[in-house]
């Protein structure tokens, strides 16, 4: 009897143990890095009333978890270091460093993996191997109901050839010139989603400016909504490329195999667009090329590239399937195993799918297919047959995934408890058709991001929108340029804040150009800046201007304007009447002048105020200026 007694207390008290144990949030694991001379927060979660031991570098401290289960205790400020170990009751948690942790957040140029920019920095994922830059990339979820106190996964990665492949371009090239530049160890909480607006990013009380935000908040709290919305979606969507499927002929007569007979077929040179030549239609088109490979291609594996589609396609080798895409951003990067290409004749075909707008080839693209690194040029003519004409164009998709406040319920509160240095943020083009609040909100978000972590002087470094679609001949009013002009006057006046030019690093034909590099690079400036460093982190800073004649005299801010010399371009000058006209501009010292023989009473100037500029105005540090204007904002 008293043998059972014992047994019945000692499972009792098992059970106990078991309940007790302490849980730790996402962000405070395994190979993390913490933040250096700040006190630091650690915290978790436990049953009421239980003991907390945390036990790091020879020091112990103690806590006991509040009546909801919640503990929390602080750390000293540390020196960059490690790697240590950490004990928090019965947990282990190993390979610890103390360094600069810094939040990355934003849309898809800040999203945009390493795996994405292959063809710039091939040697650069392939020699990657730092153990003193690490990701915790934050799981992409939203939350309309409240903020969320942790995450749905993540973890602590170091660098490797495999990791960085998901690793944010941005923020690694970022975190790679602090690391070498510093001496410590840099850790990124990556929290980006493709597509977010501004305002996913903030939290209701911040947004109280905005009711119609406010209201679609409201609106998408409701998960019989989320899930009657995306069911019909789906099913709309199902029905479309049902119907697409049923009416192509060349999917039903398998236009995809070597042998289909295309001698009726029409050519067009690509890349460009069959709408050109058929008039606007969405629907299916296909295309289809024939290449002659030397002797033992048949055993070689190959990597066929084709620039970027859109919208979506699905790519056939001699009739066998080698890939697809099911939107237009993506490069149609296809690796094409052994086997599938043959010694002599072989034929590339491609369906496209194009459910709304103009569907093309994009130009300027690179359309190749390598063996051994030797390339054939695909560009040129092409034979293409249509397959389908739709009534309608595809379905569009409410995207409840960027309504207000989502994104900063579920991957922002949670890091709040995390010390870190700073922000960067990429993010803008998703604002663009409504540039002119865009200065507010970003300001706000920044003050609600500090005052989450408690911290008003923390910085916060913004990336400027790169250039992007067709050149203009004659300067127009821009949206583009006018969200860069908002990002630019946040950088002004909101303390403790950078602005990262990327002027100069865009693509015409991509929305998501791949020079990250200069990206990064810039943004760590700005944070070397910060610190002390005597670097000149900016291109040349517009300050003042003044009328002499029918010329205007701009000057920059001090420490910025040492001008590249010469005859600049990107300028327009302004007439009393309020039309802008093409300029000519000199940089002569310290100082730009800017004129045109035409404009007797000129008023305001504007550089590289378009969506994708030509200006060419540098300091000697070889950093651009931002885009300007001289009116008053």
């Amino acid at each position: 009897m008293k043998n059972r007694i014992l047994y019945v207390l000692f499972f009792l008290a098992a059970i106990c143990s078991f309940h007790a144990k302490v849980r730790l949030p996402a962000l405070v694991s395994d190979g993390m890095i913490l933040q250096r001379n700040q006190d630091l927060k650690i915290w978790g979660y436990a049953d009421a009333g239980e003991k907390i031991t945390v036990k790091f570098i020879n020091k112990a401290y103690h806590t006991t978890a509040d009546q909801n289960g919640n503990w929390s205790l602080m750390l000293p400020k540390l020196n960059a270091g490690g790697p240590y170990t950490m004990t928090i009751n019965e947990i282990t948690l190993k390979d610890i460093l103390i360094g600069d942790v810094w939040v990355a957040s934003g849309q898809s140029n800040m999203e945009l993996p390493m795996r994405r920019l292959t063809p710039l920095y091939e040697n650069e994922i392939k020699n990657a191997n730092n153990q003193n830059i690490r990701f915790f990339t934050v799981p992409q979820k939203y939350n309309f109901k409240a903020p969320q106190s942790d995450l749905d996964g993540g973890k602590w990665e170091s660098t490797n050839p495999q990791t960085i492949l998901d690793f944010s371009g941005v923020a690694y090239f970022f975190a790679k010139e602090l690391n070498e530049k510093n001496k410590v160890p840099v850790g990124i909480i990556h929290t980006s989603l493709g597509g977010s607006p501004v305002q996913a990013w903030m939290d209701e009380k911040s947004l109280k400016k905005y009711p119609e935000y406010l209201a679609e908040a409201e609106k998408w709290k409701n998960d019989d909504l989320i899930l009657s919305t995306e069911s019909q979606e789906r099913s709309l969507s199902k029905a479309w490329y049902a119907e697409l499927d049923q009416s192509d002929i060349g999917f039903n007569q398998h236009w995809e195999k070597d042998n289909t007979n295309d001698s009726g077929w029409k050519t067009i040179m690509l890349p460009g667009s069959w709408e050109d030549q058929e008039g606007p239609f969405d629907g299916s088109v296909w295309f289809r090329k024939e290449i002659i490979l030397p002797k033992g291609a048949d055993q070689k594996t190959a990597f066929l590239n084709l620039g970027r589609i859109k919208d979506a396609d699905i790519t056939y080798i001699n009739g066998i399937k080698v890939g697809n895409v099911t939107y237009e951003y993506p490069p149609r990067w296809y690796d094409i195993p052994k086997g599938v290409l043959k010694e002599g004749k072989n034929i590339i075909t491609v369906r496209v799918i194009n459910g709304s707008g103009k569907g093309q080839f994009i130009a300027d693209k690179p359309y190749y297919l390598e063996i051994d690194g030797q390339k054939t040029d695909l560009k040129g003519e092409w034979k293409y047959k249509t397959g389908a004409k739709m009534e309608k164009m595809a379905p569009g998709q409410t995207f409840i995934r960027w309504k207000p406040i989502g994104l900063y319920n579920a991957m922002i509160n949670p890091l709040i408890n995390y010390k870190i240095k700073g922000f960067i943020w990429y993010q803008g083009e998703s604002n663009t058709g409504k540039p002119k609040e865009y200065r507010d909100l970003l300001s706000t978000m920044i003050s609600l991001w500090r005052s989450k972590w408690n911290k008003n002087d923390l910085p916060f470094f913004i990336v400027q929108l790169a250039n992007f679609m067709e050149r203009k001949d004659e300067p127009i009013e821009s949206n583009w340029a006018e969200l860069r002009e908002q990002q630019r006057q946040v950088s002004l006046n909101v303390p403790y804040t950078g602005l990262a030019v990327a002027i100069d690093s865009g693509e015409w034909n991509d929305i998501h150009p791949l020079n990250k590099k200069t990206v990064g690079d810039r943004l760590a400036l700005q944070a070397l800046k910060t610190e002390g460093k005597k670097i000149i982190a900016d291109g040349p800073v517009y300050q003042s201007m003044k009328t002499e004649g029918n010329a205007i005299i701009l000057s920059f801010k001090p420490g910025t304007d040492d001008l590249v010399q010469g005859e600049l371009t990107g300028f327009a000058i302004q007439q009393k009447d309020g039309r802008y006209q093409w300029a000519k501009a000199e940089a002569k010292g310290n100082k730009v002048i800017v004129w045109n023989d035409q404009v007797t009473n000129p008023v305001n100037v504007r550089y590289d105020w378009a969506d994708n500029p030509d200006g060419n105005l540098k300091n000697t540090s070889g950093l651009p200026a931002s885009p300007f204007t001289t009116e008053k904002n």
